[in-house]
């Protein structure tokens, strides 16, 4: 445990100190096209949105398809998920992307700059490279996994309320505070809360990762199928929810 925590300091806090070094060396004309680079490869938005438009493509066409295009984006065991499964894996992921992201990078952008956005995209790369509950990272991994809960604590919750904001049913939010906590992560289901609640739909189950199952409980009631009207209407909320962060931050920096 001590040799991942030493392993997460070191990572997080030499990317901050590299990066706001870096800029301060090359102040001037040179580092404002250099952090608006940095900004942009720092939000992973659009990605994510064309990879979930071709799951939803690709399992219409065939089972086997959707379950290899799906395991691109979702760090689960597809090979006996059904075509719901697949759907319903690809909302999710989108979900919880569109919070670490675009909305926590931004966040963390507006409090520290672009070395705090680059620190807070290490944080978040070690929890997915590390953070897992099995035998091989429970321990070493364990104050990785704790650093991105913290870090997504606020983002998570705010990415919720822009979710349910931008869908126009405000009443939803008290669905997300119900249910956002059922969620294994303390972070992950408020997104995916707000986004079953916009779709009507249900999130979670039993999952596999590296051989060992894992019961995420069950988000939202409505067990219905889901389409790719679903798919349109989650990526037009995605983008309505990632203009309102961008407006929310550029007002946060002139003020």
């Amino acid at each position: 445990m001590l040799k991942g925590a030493l392993l997460a300091l070191i990572l997080v806090v030499g990317t901050y100190l590299t990066t706001a070094l870096l800029l301060h060396w090359m102040e001037g004309f040179i580092a404002l096209p250099l952090s608006v680079l940095l900004i942009f490869y720092g939000l992973a938005g659009t990605t994510l949105i064309r990879e979930v438009r071709e799951v939803f493509k690709a399992v219409d066409r065939s089972l086997e398809e959707g379950r290899e295009q799906v395991a691109r984006i979702v760090g689960r065991d597809t090979s006996e998920l059904s075509a719901q499964e697949v759907r319903t894996a690809a909302l999710e992921t989108l979900a919880e992307n569109l919070s670490d992201g675009v909305i926590a990078p931004l966040f963390w952008y507006a409090v520290g700059g672009v070395p705090g956005m680059l620190a807070y995209k290490m944080v978040n790369t070690l929890d997915s490279m590390i953070g897992y509950r099995n035998a091989r990272y429970k321990e070493f991994g364990c104050f990785a996994a704790r650093m991105d809960d913290v870090a997504n604590f606020i983002p998570a919750r705010l990415t919720a309320c822009l979710m349910v904001i931008a869908s126009g049913k405000v009443t939803l939010l008290g669905f997300v505070w119900r249910n956002g906590n059922l969620h294994a992560s303390p972070n992950s289901g408020y997104p995916e809360a707000a986004l079953a609640g916009i779709l009507n739909c249900r999130f979670g189950g039993p999952h596999h990762y590296f051989g060992t199952e894992v019961w995420k409980p069950f988000i939202g009631q409505n067990d219905r199928l889901l389409t790719i009207e679903d798919m349109k209407t989650a990526v037009r909320i995605n983008r309505i929810a990632e203009a309102m962060m961008m407006g929310l931050v550029m007002c946060y920096l002139i003020i």
